[in-house]
């Protein structure tokens, strides 16, 4: 292992010996780093945090720290993070709280840029990315695939659908719908499907055709969201992204925005 003499790192943590902690790198009791994880400078992880292999850590990240929530006690709430992540400078990842179960996670393979926040208990699936300044309140879920624009605020408790994508500076307060396009050129609402996107991540001509169908029936009829979802359910062939979509509205707690 490659560890910076003006790093301090807590005498309980084992690192691996593929690991690399760069200079002036704090890694408090609790940390547990899997292979290959680098932290270039100024990182500081504490815990209880568990992760897994190759996730590489930019200056002056900090991760793992208690939850900005005025009910937290110090209890010992977890963090836990997937492999290949990217977490870029001075993002803030927090863990979680005993009434929101105790838990953040952070899957694999995503991309957190600089200033990017992830409060407590909030799941992020794989392959997300989070712009410059992107923020999640407490207790909000981000499916895989996502994209969540710079400077963009989410309300807590929210779920973004997989494969969506969000444009910069855009509010969100309700939930994002799977594979849609959702912005705040002039008020936030959804522009259609993501249909670069997942053309990008290898959808079918004919995957995209059915969601693009399904997402004119949501946006462009007139019609009220029950209306949309049964004539989606009649007229639209059932592909799974389109069970997924309907499912997605149906078990929505907070409306979706359309």
């Amino acid at each position: 292992m490659a560890i910076h003499p003006s790093a301090v790192v807590d005498a309980t943590v084992h690192v691996p010996d593929s690991c690399t902690i760069g200079p002036f790198c704090l890694v408090g009791a609790g940390v547990e780093m899997g292979e290959h994880c680098e932290l270039i400078s100024h990182v500081c992880l504490t815990g209880p945090t568990k992760m897994g292999s190759h996730n590489r850590f930019h200056p002056f990240a900090v991760i793992g720290a208690g939850p900005q929530d005025l009910t937290f006690k110090g209890e010992q709430t977890r963090l836990e993070i997937g492999d290949h992540n990217e977490i870029r400078e001075y993002v803030t990842i927090h863990r979680g709280t005993i009434k929101g179960g105790g838990l953040t996670k952070l899957g694999s393979n995503c991309l957190i840029m600089a200033y990017a926040h992830i409060a407590h208990d909030c799941f992020i699936g794989d392959s997300v990315i989070m712009a410059n300044a992107a923020t999640l309140a407490g207790h909000v879920i981000v499916e895989d695939f996502a994209g969540v624009g710079a400077l963009s605020p989410v309300h807590q408790y929210v779920r973004i659908g997989k494969h969506s994508y969000i444009g910069g500076g855009t509010v969100i307060t309700q939930d994002v719908m799977p594979f849609a396009k959702t912005s705040s050129v002039r008020e936030v609402h959804a522009y259609g499907a993501n249909s670069v996107g997942l053309e990008r991540r290898g959808f079918s001509k004919e995957r995209v055709r059915a969601i693009q169908r399904a997402f004119r029936l949501l946006l462009a009829a007139k019609l009220n969201t029950t209306q949309a979802l049964e004539r989606i359910e009649r007229e639209v062939e059932q592909t799974e992204d389109v069970r997924q979509l309907v499912e997605f509205i149906r078990t929505s707690e907070r409306g979706v925005l359309k």
